[in-house]
């Protein structure tokens, strides 16, 4: 209890017991404030999905209401010509694929209304803008919400397919027509394929196609030239290669 006595006779001080330190206590959680579970929500996968149907129903529903499918019966506008009209054209023509518009409409219009050399640049650009588009909003919007879903044997094995064997198998689907365009974007976009082999798949892939129904739509006024019977075969015969090939492997699908 007591220090020993100091050498020059002092008495003795006692020195105090050390206090303890108080314990801290945790301050209370803040309280989440109503923006914040707003943001929250908002934020959701099924939220984010819910916003990618209303684009895609406002966007059909737009198309509808406009009927972009006039522009072949009532022609291009006169002031806009050249250049700038294949760059409007394209711009339109991508979105006009996200708004699940077929494709082979646009390329008959591309043709007809441009020729086959501007025609064909504008079709590929919109296409491949279309494409990247569509892409990037079910990326975005849809994956997070979709990809849970996945566990259908089917399902797996398209996943499975495009995650691993993305560019390939676009490639694929671009070339042979049976998969609807828009159909091939989303599935790509849930998979875990990737950017650059998306778009360059889409872009080369689409070439054949394409070039195909812009020949048909420019040479449409003579349908029994060479030209145009020529882009007719052209058609024709890639969906065909494709029907047969989705009949022969159509067993090693039910397999997996």
């Amino acid at each position: 209890m007591f220090d020993a006595t100091t050498r020059s006779g002092g008495t003795a001080t006692a020195t105090p017991r050390a206090v303890a330190d108080p314990v801290p206590v945790a301050a209370p959680p803040a309280p989440v404030g109503l923006a914040a579970r707003g943001t929250r929500v908002l934020m959701s996968p099924w939220a984010r999905f819910s916003l990618l149907v209303a684009l895609l129903a406002g966007a059909a529903s737009t198309v509808l209401l406009f009927e972009p499918q006039r522009v072949l019966s009532d022609g291009w506008p006169p002031q806009w010509g050249g250049t700038a009209a294949a760059l409007v054209f394209a711009a339109a023509y991508g979105l006009c694929t996200v708004a699940f518009v077929p494709r082979p409409l646009l390329n008959l219009a591309g043709g007809a209304l441009f020729g086959s050399q501007f025609g064909l640049g504008a079709a590929l650009t919109g296409t491949v803008l279309g494409a990247g588009l569509a892409f990037g909003l079910g990326r975005i919007l849809g994956q997070d919400a979709l990809r849970p879903l996945l566990r259908g044997r089917w399902l797996k094995a398209a996943d499975g397919q495009l995650s691993r064997h993305g560019f390939r198998s676009m490639l694929v689907a671009r070339l042979f027509p049976g998969v609807p365009f828009w159909a091939a974007n989303y599935c790509a976009a849930v998979s875990r394929m990737s950017w650059p082999a998306f778009l360059l798949a889409t872009a080369l892939g689409s070439i054949p196609n394409t070039a195909a129904y812009v020949v048909a739509g420019a040479r449409a006024a003579t349908p029994t030239s060479p030209a145009f019977l020529i882009a007719m075969a052209c058609i024709a015969a890639p969906a065909l290669v494709g029907a047969v090939v989705a009949w022969r492997k159509r067993h090693q699908l039910r397999l997996r």
